[in-house]
């Protein structure tokens, strides 16, 4: 977990600039709809799921919004998260997963930038993260996530989003290096592989299933074979 707060202005070594990635941009409706609420708002806590972007950053401070980032795709690869469920088959403890990860007060945020997350991470995982989203959201606050559509294809790409404009994401495909880290509470986190695959696809009734228990559900169809979706809690 990572929390950025303030002005880009100072030596803070989060803020210097990304290292170099083919740059590919896309249009997010769901996203211009939410820079529409923060910029007519001061002093919001921001969630940003994703591993620590200097732009997302920039962009936050320089609006007075408080912005934490956490990557919970790479801290899902943890080996150590593997056990087995009651009929024997092989699955991420979950329990073993929120004590390490996402450990906020309950009701902290404004706003979560999901992303693609539930895309990728393992399927053991996704309900009880989403679960635990909607207990650190505050009541009215904002969740933004991205799905892909069935004709994207099992070989559709992970990527890093990072905020360029009110409603411009620049899109940084996610290769995880063989690295070691500690979470929050101590536990190691091992990124290994050539990259995250696509582990399924969400159908609107899915989606709707998954936020079951938030207050509204908006979506957005885009040409690039992504569903965006804004959910309220």
């Amino acid at each position: 977990m990572k929390m950025f707060r303030g002005s880009t202005s100072g030596p803070d070594k989060a803020s210097a600039p990304a290292q170099s990635y083919p740059k590919l941009s896309r249009r997010s409706s769901g996203l211009g709809e939410l820079a529409r609420y923060w910029s007519s708002q001061e002093g919001l806590c921001i969630l940003d799921l994703g591993a620590t972007s200097p732009a997302n950053i920039r962009y936050f401070t320089e609006r007075s919004h408080k912005m934490y980032s956490e990557d919970l795709l790479t801290a899902s690869t943890d080996p150590g998260l593997v056990t087995k469920d009651e009929q024997g088959n092989i699955v991420l403890d979950s329990r073993q997963f929120l004590e390490d990860n996402l450990v906020y007060p309950a009701a902290q945020f404004d706003v979560v930038l999901c992303w693609n997350l539930p895309d990728y991470m393992d399927e053991s995982l996704v309900k009880p993260v989403v679960g635990r989203l909607w207990s650190v959201l505050k009541p009215g606050g904002i969740l933004l996530a991205f799905f892909h559509t069935r004709d994207a294809g099992p070989d559709a790409p992970c990527y890093r989003y990072h905020i360029m404009g009110p409603d411009v994401l620049d899109m940084q495909p996610i290769v995880p290096q063989r690295e070691v880290r500690r979470g929050p509470t101590g536990a190691i986190h091992r990124a290994v592989g050539a990259g995250f695959r696509l582990q399924r696809v969400f159908n609107n009734r899915h989606i709707e299933n998954l936020f079951r228990d938030f207050a509204s559900i908006k979506f957005f169809l885009s040409r690039d074979n992504i569903r965006e979706v804004l959910v309220v809690r």
